[in-house]
């Protein structure tokens, strides 16, 4: 059997609830007082059968005379008998004399038809003079009282049920049709009371939608307004305090959040700005040292070249530090048409110089794909993704860049065949500082500060599109999702494509 539909919204249920609730309450009135009337007006009929005793059927027996203006004509005796009484005399259990008094005739009908069930019926009612039911199929329901005759006999007489039942069915109609006007009233003003009852919980559900779709993972968030508070003695009005409550806690903790951000930020960008300059000088002295032109120990000269290479390996990081820093500081970056189609092929060539143990392929549109946006920032993106396939994969791989566009999007991927980013790393690898070489590639010790895909998840949002990563085991795919142009520039931020 099918489940009957729940109601889901707490309206719904509250109304519902009181329906229920009154529909079983009227339900009860209703039958407690359809069962006591019953009950009332067959004890009234029990009462007007003692009353009548057994004059009547024992008028059957001797064949009674009405009154002297009758003479000559023999009835049974219906003297303040009502329409309806029925009598009937029993010998043995063989009904001999019966009779019926019909509605406007003073005369004793003694020609009612009984059938052997019925006869049967009045054979098994118990003679203790108490009423009992009985259905007789030619005279419907009759109340019967059975007494033992003088002669061995049994006399019965019985008053119709149909006036008792009638009336306890006019009950029946009256109570439904009111108890059913009243449930549809109810139903609809309860459907008005409950949704007055439950504003505030509706405010406090809006004001956490509001807040469910404001950016929280960074930034500085403006909460929306507090839900308005009622009365704080209520179970709702608790709620609403409660709430508001948790909501000053949370923009109390994202403002200092956010201040720390800030700070973290400037320290950034203050430590990177103040550190080009001592990195590139001690990088010219390490420079200026191997072109003395007198004789150098090897170890000295091994040392120097250590000291600027490092100092090189410092410089990019210092300056990968310094974009990420203006990146989050919302500096606006160049906005130029560039020719991705071009910036792929020199992308490509300069990776395969780089990499040649790699394959390296393309697959480009014949059309050329151009975007608005900074292109030596892009070239940064796409070098890193190209870097990052060759350096966490082992020789023989093959890397293919891939550019198309798809709607109002242009998808830059780039896919290798390596053995995939582990799991555990994916969600993070758009982060700073993520260094994941050594799970992809085992006995890797190269590889740069983890700032690599950070920046090209910066660029690319800063562009107004978003970076994804689908990745298994022989397959890896970066894409990068730029606006086409004249389509506006809305973050999309960091996507996934799995």
């Amino acid at each position: 059997m099918r489940k009957l539909p729940r109601p889901r919204t707490l309206r719904a249920r509250l109304t519902v609830g009181l329906v229920v609730l009154l529909a079983v309450s009227c339900a009860t009135v209703g039958l407690a007082a359809v069962f006591e009337l019953n009950g009332f007006l067959t004890q009234r009929l029990d009462e007007q059968l003692a009353q009548v005793g057994t004059r009547f059927p024992e008028s059957l027996e001797h064949r009674g005379r009405l009154p002297d203006d009758h003479d000559g004509d023999e009835y049974g005796d219906t003297r303040r008998m009502a329409t309806g009484t029925f009598g009937a005399r029993l010998v043995n259990g063989t009904v001999t004399n019966k009779g019926l008094i019909r509605s406007g005739d003073p005369a004793a009908d003694l020609n009612v038809d009984l059938t052997e069930q019925d006869a049967l019926q009045l054979a098994r009612v118990p003679v203790d003079g108490h009423a009992h039911t009985v259905e007789l199929s030619a005279l419907d329901d009759y109340r019967v009282v059975a007494t033992a005759g003088r002669d061995g006999d049994v006399l019965i007489v019985g008053l119709p049920l149909e006036p008792v039942q009638a009336t306890v069915h006019r009950l029946e109609l009256v109570a439904g049709v009111v108890f059913g006007l009243a449930l549809v009233v109810t139903g609809v003003a309860g459907v008005g009371w409950v949704r007055w009852s439950v504003r505030p919980l509706n405010r406090v559900a809006a004001t956490a939608t509001r807040v469910s779709e404001l950016p929280l993972a960074s930034g500085e968030v403006a909460l929306p307004p507090r839900a308005p508070e009622s009365d704080p003695h209520s179970e709702v009005g608790r709620m609403e305090v409660a709430f508001n409550r948790m909501l000053g806690h949370v923009e109390d903790a994202l403002t200092k959040r956010h201040a720390s951000e800030e700070r973290l930020r400037s320290f950034a960008a203050d430590a990177s700005h103040e550190l080009r300059t001592p990195v590139a000088s001690i990088r010219g002295h390490a420079e200026l040292a191997l072109l003395h032109p007198g004789p150098v120990p090897s170890e000295v000269t091994r040392a120097l070249e250590r000291i600027t290479a490092e100092s090189s390996r410092m410089g990019e990081m210092v300056d990968d530090l310094l974009l990420l820093a203006r990146l989050d500081a919302g500096r606006p970056l160049e906005s130029r048409p560039v020719d991705l189609t071009h910036l792929v092929l020199d992308s490509v060539t300069d990776a395969r110089a780089a990499g040649p143990d790699h394959r390296w392929s393309m697959d480009l549109p014949e059309h050329p794909v151009t975007v608005t946006g900074d292109a030596h920032r892009l070239h940064q993106v796409l070098a890193n993704l190209l870097a990052n396939a060759r350096v966490h994969t082992p020789a023989g791989t093959k890397v293919t860049v891939i550019l198309d566009v798809d709607g109002g999007w242009i998808r830059l991927r780039v896919h290798d065949d390596g053995p995939g980013v582990p799991e555990d790393v994916r969600s993070g690898v758009f982060e700073r500082f993520t260094r994941a070489e050594h799970r992809r590639r085992p006995g890797s010790t190269g590889g740069g500060a983890g700032l690599g895909l950070s920046i090209v998840a910066a660029v690319a949002e800063a562009h107004g599109g978003g970076v994804g990563l689908e990745s298994r085991p022989g397959s890896t795919t970066f894409t990068v999702r730029l606006p086409a142009d004249g389509v506006p520039g809305t973050v999309y931020g960091t996507f996934s494509t799995e």
